[in-house]
Formats: C-alpha cells, sequence, structure tokens
C-alpha cells in the first residue's frame, strides 16, 4: 500500500480517520472500506430533522437513534433554536455539498449562514468541551476546501453532533490549522502498516483482529 503522494489530494474521510488512528486508514484502505455503517448514516440523518425533533413526544424521541433521554435532548435542541444560525441549521438550502480545495476533498453536510461556512455532522459523541481532534481536522479541510473554491477566506467551521443535539464552532486557528497540516503529512505518507497504537482507541476498532491488537473487535464510530 502506497501513500496518496505528496500532490495528491486527500478525501476529508481518510484525513479524519488518518488523524485519528494511521493504522486504522491502512487497513480501512485495504479492505477498501471508507463508507459509514447503516446505524452511523441514521445518526448523521438526525442533523436534518431538527424541527420535527424539537417537537418529538418521547415515544418518538426513544425510538431515534439518539444518546440522551427525551427531556434532556429537547433541552439541548431548545438551546441550538436560541443561535443566530438556527434557521440554516434546521433548514439547510445547501446540503451535502462536495467540496474540492488545493489539498483535500470531500462533502460538507451543510453549508450555512452568511459568509458561508461549512458544516461537518458526526454521528458519535462530543467531548465535554470542544471537539475531538479527528473531527477538528475534518472541519479545518472542510473549511479550507470552501476558501479555494470561494477564493475567500473562512475562518470557522461548524461541528454537529446530532445524536445529543449538540452543535460546536471549530475556529481555523494556528493550532487547528497546524493540526490539519501534520494529519495531511501523515495520511500523504502511509507506505506500510502505520505502528500499533494498544490504547483505548483499540476497543471500538473494527480492524483490531487484522491489526493484531488484542482487544475485541466491534465497530466503531470514532473513526468516521
Amino acid at each position: 500500500m502506497s501513500g496518496t503522494g505528496s500532490d495528491e489530494t486527500v478525501t476529508f474521510g481518510d484525513l479524519s480517520r488518518g488523524a485519528y488512528c494511521p493504522r486504522q486508514l491502512y487497513h480501512a484502505r485495504r479492505a477498501d472500506d471508507r463508507e459509514p455503517p447503516p446505524e452511523a448514516t441514521d445518526r448523521i440523518d438526525l442533523a436534518f430533522r431538527y424541527p420535527s425533533l424539537r417537537c418529538a413526544a418521547d415515544r418518538e424521541l426513544r425510538e431515534a437513534p439518539i444518546d440522551l433521554q427525551p427531556d434532556d435532548y429537547r433541552r439541548n435542541l431548545a438551546r441550538l433554536e436560541s443561535r443566530d444560525d438556527w434557521d440554516d441549521l434546521a433548514s439547510p438550502s445547501r446540503t451535502r455539498v462536495l467540496l474540492s480545495g488545493k489539498d483535500c476533498r470531500g462533502i460538507a453536510h451543510k453549508v450555512v449562514g452568511d459568509p458561508a461556512v461549512p458544516t461537518i455532522v458526526s454521528p458519535g459523541s462530543p467531548p465535554e468541551d470542544g471537539t475531538w481532534n479527528h473531527h477538528r481536522v475534518r472541519a479545518v479541510a472542510a473549511a479550507k476546501a470552501l476558501a479555494w473554491e470561494e477564493t475567500r477566506t473562512v475562518p470557522e467551521a461548524l461541528l454537529e453532533y446530532p445524536a445529543h443535539g449538540v452543535v460546536r464552532t471549530v475556529e481555523l486557528t494556528t493550532r487547528a490549522k497546524a493540526a490539519y497540516r501534520s494529519a495531511l503529512r501523515t495520511v500523504r505518507a502511509i507506505d506500510g502498516p502505520p505502528p500499533r497504537v494498544n490504547d483505548a482507541r483499540c476497543e471500538g476498532c473494527e480492524y483490531s483482529e487484522e491489526c493484531g491488537t488484542r482487544t475485541r473487535s466491534l465497530r466503531s464510530l470514532l473513526g468516521l
């Protein structure tokens, strides 16, 4: 398995997975397995149902792929409704937009606001504060791709965690852009299996058996 080459574009998904665990990306490439599983797609779709979920009954919410109790989930959506960009988040005019930048390409689940910023939707759970590094790297990639297409500065992106009713802002700070560049170099340099990590990331990884780690193989959402 050779790397992508220093001048080739990298997909948002590969960049995020490589930032999370380069060895996981290596196995995903070998298996030609980059599509999210159905359970992840169901959770992503929640981001396009905010208005109906905001008014949903307890029974409907308990049957939905959310991670909170109905009252807590509605409370989080009420907080979202107070945002200035709620209308765009709830009823976006641009959805699943293919963005092609200088170094990366991929799908922004929404493009919202004026001036527009990209939104990446995660099927996973947010940290207590901020965003996970590999999600942040993906959001930066989307912002840079949109900036490349529209020849303007895009200073931020949004990360949605719809199974929790949470939206976080990712500013393109010097640190965030450095993490993006580091991930890009890592992904482009993969030429054979990277070293094993043997840590908590392995516990939910679908490639743990192929990788040779000593953890059980479960379908992971964290690397998406």
